[in-house]
């Protein structure tokens, strides 16, 4: 994931409410005035929040009759969780030596001073 992209999906994730409003979509679409309703914010505040979201392809919105319902856009965080899954085999290799290491240390006896 290309780092422009990568900052912008974490600080779009930084926001407690937009966090909140992709919990929301996780349980399915939702137009801005159920989203308004949900948060107990102004339309415009909200408007601003998906803004964000949708610049970092984390949601998307359609067109439904005279509603735009807004929706979870699954490859904006399928880019994370490729991120997060190299950290975690990175983490894990290193657990590995370091447990390999510990091993090590326990199998060799302390000499003995004189």
């Amino acid at each position: 994931m290309h780092m422009d992209v990568m900052n912008q999906t974490f600080a779009a994730l930084a926001d407690p409410t937009r966090r909140g409003i992709i919990a929301r979509l996780a349980q399915g679409e939702a137009t801005v005035s159920e989203l308004v309703d949900r948060f107990d914010l102004t339309q415009p505040t909200i408007s601003s929040h998906i803004k964000v979201l949708e610049a970092a392809g984390l949601i998307s919105r359609s067109r439904k009759g005279q509603t735009r319902p807004c929706k979870l856009e699954p490859n904006g965080f399928k880019a994370v969780n490729r991120w997060l899954e190299h950290l975690q085999a990175v983490w894990e290799t290193n657990f590995a030596r370091l447990d390999d290491l510990l091993e090590e240390l326990k199998v060799q006896k302390p000499k003995k001073e004189r």
